[in-house]
């Protein structure tokens, strides 16, 4: 007999595709592979990645990652259930309209699985490095969307900014969705333009909660700007999905990894299998639809070992 499935909120895997941060050592093609089958095999509901090209903070040596975008349609091809996405693409380092055209794509590939993560970029030495602009980033970002949002969800898009131009311009074939993808946007703080551009255009908003506390009590504060911001546009906030990614030990492995923060800093998700399953209850219950978990270790036996917590979960 199978037993009803009452999971509170979606649970995502994040896998490591930056150099180092595969618990201390730097996945292959390989492993980011296995790591997604392992989480779609455990009974997670997405698997997400990051979008980065060359990360040189202050004190670390340089890392590089995988391409984003190939890595998703990668992804892709590897997995049949989860839902798929990024945290979050870079709409520096990509003409908008190609941007646009790669998301369409992914999300034909995937049959439809991709949730499209969209942010300004945040790393100056990156972009410097691969000569990228860089400054006013969220007016960059901004103008970003009127070029992508459009293109997903009518096909078509004629516009000419300060930053960018599209003129004329038809995104074909189209993907399987007719609106396409589900856009989320991501913001390490919650400023006041960016979460008047995530209330105003995105299906789903997103904090990066692995640098500070990574439990349900650091929602509540968040809550109170987003739904501010999503009153201030005209918006109900209930039509804002709320996502968060969290640092998480995982019970029982040893990991080499507890800080994702540049400074070092940020309090992981603790506990056992039990008690963090009841952690991410608490997150729903403050109004998070989805978590990104990214695991310690961060390989293939952490995203194994959570599988007790997603039992947990499942019973309610």
């Amino acid at each position: 007999m199978t037993t009803e499935r009452k999971r509170p909120l979606k649970v995502g895997a994040f896998i490591p595709i930056v150099e180092g941060e595969m618990d201390g050592g730097s996945a292959r093609g390989a492993d980011v592979l296995a790591m997604a089958r392992m989480a779609e095999a455990v009974g997670f509901d997405s698997v997400w990645i990051p979008d980065h090209v060359l990360i040189h903070d202050e004190g670390r040596e340089p890392q590089g990652a995988w391409e984003c975008g190939a890595m998703l349609g990668a992804l892709c091809a590897a997995t049949s259930r989860v839902e798929i996405g990024a945290l979050v693409v870079a709409t520096s380092f990509r003409n908008p309209a190609l941007t646009a055209k790669i998301a369409s794509t992914v999300d034909e590939l995937s049959g439809g699985r991709f949730i499209f993560g969209l942010g300004t970029g945040r790393h100056e030495p990156e972009h410097r490095a691969y000569g990228y602009p860089f400054g006013r980033q969220v007016d960059r970002f901004e103008e970003a969307l009127q070029i992508i949002l459009p293109l997903l969800r009518e096909g078509y898009v004629d516009f000419e900014g300060t930053y960018y131009a599209a003129r004329e311009c038809e995104l074909r074939p189209r993907g399987p969705r007719p609106d396409g993808p589900p856009i989320l946007i991501g913001a390490l703080g919650t400023g006041p333009r960016m979460l008047g551009l995530t209330a105003r255009y995105a299906d789903l908003w997103n904090g990066w909660l692995t640098w500070g506390r990574s439990w349900p009590d650091a929602i509540p504060p968040i809550r109170e700007k987003i739904d501010a911001a999503c009153k201030a546009e005209g918006r109900d906030p209930a039509t804002l999905g709320r996502t968060v990614a969290i640092l998480v030990e995982v019970p029982g492995r040893t990991s080499n990894l507890v800080s994702t923060s540049p400074t070092g800093g940020g309090e992981p998700l603790t506990g056992s299998a039990e008690a963090i399953a009841e952690a991410l209850r608490g997150f729903a219950r403050e109004g998070i639809s989805h978590v990104q978990v990214i695991h310690a270790p961060g390989n293939v036996h952490g995203i194994e070992g959570f599988a007790p917590v997603l039992e947990h979960l499942d019973k309610g």
